[in-house]
């Protein structure tokens, strides 16, 4: 790993010791014409993200069904949420790492088979607890394809409009796996729920017979070695946190367990900033966070994160056991949101090289604030052309304008030995958002059972907070250090 950071203009290719060819195969990223294999590179990096926003959106509609189906209290039920983002989050970082280190064709498509299997063994079972555990090994491959797709595509193709277009079609895909996940979540969860944790097993198995055939096996690898202890101290800290925060309302916010976990977590952080600082090849080197530009998008990719799975949670719940409306009911009303970003994704890395990442990613985070404040309106009878239409649209609004400026914005400046932590950081925000949010949201509803026709006051509470963490991410998207970022020039 490099030991310092190599920024870069962002307006043109960034330099490296191979310039022309990141990879050493002969596909050049070149602006004018794509290779065949290069765009099938591109087209299985796409697959993989597809996948995830698959998975991540069947299960959310999904979850009402699993609930009814296993007797989960609501506690519980997030859990299905939580441990497959923890798996993610926790270990992200360890999979940026190593993807730098073992080569990032390779821990792609290793981890794409365990997906497979993970995917296979939760459509399967029938124990909570079982599950559960499915859906932590299933985010501990996706913590590992993850980083690695990306670091593939930031460097294979160079940093300025090239890549912009590149992440533009990436979000595309991440976007249409996201609104399919929605419809295709309500129709199988009609048959049955576990057909949702079916089927992405095929769907990677192709993905990865694919990958073997056009991902090129020459790639550049960092030097150094894998750092297990910080891997081991940040993956604990992070569980145990989460752990914490969704037992406290039980076992009390000032219990001498609640505080005595809290002080375990912050135990855990210190000890991780101090094997960082001395190990001599640490999975995060902290001098990246010099970096403003990117400390400012991992803050507002957790917001975005963090705001949007507490959402959809708090909002499945609303539709399928307040109102009572099918699964399917309920994918259909958060389709615009997908087609938004879907349809959009395809002139994002224009709308990047011109107006800038930082400014898009205000105004996505804008429109999150709207969505979330408007459904404080929601009450036990639906009110779809006034509450529910218009907070699906702002949310696909906010997707389309900083999904992938946000990428383009973490990685921006970056030398390619680093991309793969990069990469990592951005996914493991996304990720830590989400299971620190969702988990206090949850605590927020609470255990109470929840009766068709009567909306539960801690609905509303609960909404507030998204809102705040939305608040939160759009000061940290506008606010600058008084000194100016070297990275400024943001992907222009």
């Amino acid at each position: 790993m490099a030991s310092t950071t190599t920024f870069a203009s962002t307006d043109s290719p960034r330099t490296s010791a191979t310039p022309n060819d990141p990879q050493g195969t002969g596909d050049v990223a070149d602006p004018a014409r794509w290779t065949p294999r290069l765009w099938g590179t591109l087209l299985v990096l796409c697959a993989v993200l597809f996948l995830d926003g698959l998975d991540i959106s069947m299960v959310g509609v999904a979850l009402p069904a699993i609930q009814s189906d296993l007797g989960l209290s609501t506690a519980s039920l997030q859990w299905i949420v939580s441990g497959y983002v923890l798996g993610y989050g926790g270990l992200l970082l360890l999979g940026g790492r190593t993807a730098d280190l073992l080569g990032r064709r390779r821990v792609l498509l290793v981890a794409l088979a365990v997906f497979a299997g993970a995917s296979v063994l939760g459509g399967l079972v029938d124990n909570s607890a079982l599950l559960i555990a499915s859906r932590f090994v299933k985010g501990l491959a996706a913590a590992f394809t993850a980083p690695a797709g990306l670091s593939i595509l930031t460097t294979t193709f160079p940093e300025g409009p090239v890549r912009n277009r590149a992440l533009g079609i990436y979000t595309v895909f991440g976007a249409s796996g996201f609104s399919s996940g929605l419809i295709l979540g309500g129709l199988l969860t009609e048959i049955d729920w576990r057909v949702t944790f079916l089927l992405p097993a095929p769907l990677a198995l192709i993905a990865l017979v694919a990958g073997i055939k056009l991902i090129p096996k020459n790639q550049h690898r960092a030097q150094g070695r894998q750092d297990l202890l910080g891997a081991a101290t940040s993956t604990a800290a992070l569980l145990l946190l989460v752990y914490t925060v969704v037992n406290a309302p039980a076992a009390g916010w000032l219990s001498i367990r609640t505080l005595g976990s809290l002080l375990l977590v912050a135990a855990l952080a210190a000890a991780f900033l101090s094997i960082e600082r001395r190990v001599a090849h640490p999975l995060v080197r902290l001098g990246i966070f010099t970096n403003r530009t990117l400390v400012r998008a991992n803050l507002t990719a957790m917001a975005v994160s963090g705001g949007y799975l507490s959402f959809q949670f708090v909002f499945g719940l609303y539709l399928q056991r307040v109102l009572g409306w099918s699964p399917l009911q309920m994918a259909l009303s958060l389709l615009p949101t997908g087609l938004i970003v879907a349809t959009s994704g395809s002139v994002a890395g224009a709308l990047i090289t011109r107006y800038g990442t930082r400014r898009l990613i205000a105004w996505g985070m804008l429109a999150f604030v709207a969505a979330y404040a408007l459904f404080l309106r929601a009450d036990a009878q639906p009110d779809v052309a006034t509450v529910i239409l218009p907070t699906a649209l702002l949310l696909g609004a906010g997707f389309a304008l900083t999904f992938s400026a946000l990428n383009v914005q973490a990685t921006s400046g970056i030398a390619d030995d680093e991309q793969g932590l990069a990469s990592g950081l951005v996914q493991t925000s996304l990720q830590v958002g989400g299971a620190i949010a969702l988990a206090a949201t949850t605590a927020v509803v609470g255990g109470d059972r929840i009766v068709a026709g009567h909306l539960p006051g801690t609905f509303q509470a609960a909404i507030g907070l998204v809102t705040v963490i939305s608040l939160l991410g759009l000061l940290a998207a506008v606010l600058r250090g008084r000194t100016a970022d070297r990275t400024e020039a943001e992907a222009v």
